[in-house]
């Protein structure tokens, strides 16, 4: 007998090795994805590393599910996001599978305790966290290339002043700074190098960046290519239309802001105010209304 049980033991735990053998050889790795789990281990967290590994088996499952339209939307909003964490198209798939079954498991046990309500928000939350934190770095990231762009462009026109070429200046400048649109300048300038024209590589730079100062940058620069301007020139008009532009934008939104802290205070602050005083008035009259009432 115990001989037996031993034997079916060797055989069952053969059984568990030889199956998680033969899953790890089918879960064959998209392209990009396993170029990101090699190269991207050191750009993203253990968490993060963790969750691609898990929902690499149905990433091109949920790309399938999506189509050519919607992973094409995906991958420019992955360029304007900068790539966060060497993140991929196939990476975004794997992560959103992963969180999208995790939000199923709990609004099924959300509904089985009778609770429908946060059962839909698990099963929201699931689906949607991978494209909210993109649009968090979407915007992030451009913001701050907007805020650098003004003081990068009146460096840049400097240094083109002192006589470089804009190619040598512009590389020259890109070295100097950090940050998105410095990332952004390097991509270009490789581009350039690998024999794009200066025109398309600029063209793919606004195309990567939701950003109208991206856009009258490149618009600018290529307007002054055609036309024969001075590039300092155009530099210097580009860095001040942008600062008008944000000094423009600030008070649009200073005026946006008054409405609503109008609201805030006629919602919140001059309730609780009226309450303060009317109950500041109670205690301080020492007036018994208990016994006012019932005479």
């Amino acid at each position: 007998m115990g001989l037996l049980l031993a034997v079916a033991m060797g055989v069952a735990v053969y059984g568990v090795f030889h199956g998680i053998r033969l899953y790890r050889a089918d879960a064959r790795l998209p392209g990009d994805l396993a170029v990101a789990l090699e190269v991207g281990a050191t750009r993203t967290t253990a968490v993060g590393s963790g969750i691609d590994r898990l929902g690499m088996r149905w990433a091109p499952a949920v790309l399938g599910m999506m189509g050519p339209k919607r992973v094409d939307a995906l991958r420019r909003r992955l360029d304007m996001a900068g790539n966060p964490g060497g993140i991929t198209v196939d990476r975004f798939a794997a992560r959103r599978a992963v969180y999208g079954i995790l939000g199923a498991f709990a609004a099924l046990g959300m509904i089985a305790r009778g609770q429908p309500v946060i059962a839909v928000v698990a099963l929201t939350f699931g689906l949607v966290w991978p494209d909210v934190i993109i649009r968090a770095h979407v915007r992030r990231r451009k913001a701050d290339i907007e805020r650098t762009l003004p003081d990068f462009l009146d460096v840049l026109a400097v240094v083109v002043s002192a006589g470089l070429g804009f190619r040598q200046a512009l590389e020259r400048v890109a070295d100097k700074y950090t940050g998105p649109w410095s990332d952004e300048l390097r991509i270009t300038l490789r581009q350039m190098d690998m024999g794009v024209s200066r025109r398309e590589a600029f063209d793919q730079l606004r195309r990567r960046n939701a950003s109208e100062q991206v856009s009258m940058f490149v618009t600018a620069l290529q307007q002054g290519e055609e036309l024969g301007a001075p590039i300092v020139d155009t530099l210097i008009q580009i860095a001040n239309d942008m600062r008008r532009t944000d000094a423009q934008n600030a008070r649009r939104t200073a005026a946006q802001a008054v409405p609503k802290t109008t609201l805030v205070v006629t919602m919140v602050m001059l309730p609780a105010t009226m309450i303060l005083i009317v109950l500041s008035f109670y205690y301080g009259s020492g007036v018994d209304f208990g016994s006012v009432l019932s005479g």
